[in-house]
């Protein structure tokens, strides 16, 4: 993942769907906008389900060029052949991560909204941060990646940053100069067939 003028898409499948129908969906997405990575997120912990889903996934995001990584799951990563894992304990897991999955993969940390995570995320061998919510949900603490965190990051820190989320396109518009990246999921999902056209929204916000 690389710093670029403006933030690049990074897509987060639902944490449910539908294996018949969702692989089609996202390879829409895919042809019609330029997205750096893909991070398969389901809540489910069944292994065979996981599996299914990442080998549906990857025949999609690896035909196009797309990096797809997995939540959570170190071993699952390694075992399917993805290119990474994102998760969702701070820097608490980065080195066992980067240990069993090897300098090439990508390994990105979600820090909520702790600066000093983040920091040690990045000490402890991480390739990206992900900072969030960025507006209030009731599925959070309530605390919120605010806009003076992202940009005390820019500013300070050469790590990539990802802000996902409860993203809008007013927040877009405002973080779009301060992040690297925006964690784009639930937000184009929920459209039903309109994802393509919702991203696009969010995209022009950038501008």
């Amino acid at each position: 993942m690389s710093q670029d003028e403006q933030p690049q898409i990074y897509l987060i499948s639902p944490p449910e769907f539908d294996l018949m129908e969702y692989p089609d969906r996202l390879a829409a997405v895919l042809d019609a906008h330029d997205i750096a990575c893909v991070r398969l997120a389901l809540a489910t912990r069944d292994e065979d389900r996981l599996c299914r889903a990442a080998d549906a996934l990857r025949e999609v995001t690896h035909a196009r060029d797309v990096a797809l990584v997995i939540d959570r799951h170190i071993l699952l990563a390694e075992r399917l052949g993805l290119d990474g894992v994102h998760l969702d304990d701070g820097p608490r897991s980065v080195r066992k991560a980067r240990k069993a999955l090897g300098a090439d993969a990508i390994i990105g940390s979600y820090c909520a909204a702790s600066r000093h995570d983040g920091m040690s995320a990045g000490e402890a061998g991480c390739d990206y941060i992900s900072f969030g919510p960025v507006t209030e949900t009731v599925l959070a603490d309530g605390e919120v990646a605010d806009f003076e965190l992202f940009e005390w990051w820019s500013q300070m820190i050469e790590l990539p940053v990802v802000a996902e989320g409860g993203l809008d396109e007013e927040i877009v518009r405002k973080l779009a100069p301060v992040t690297d990246f925006f964690g784009v999921g639930e937000e184009i999902w929920r459209e039903g067939d309109g994802a393509t056209a919702a991203l696009s929204r969010l995209i022009t916000a950038m501008s």
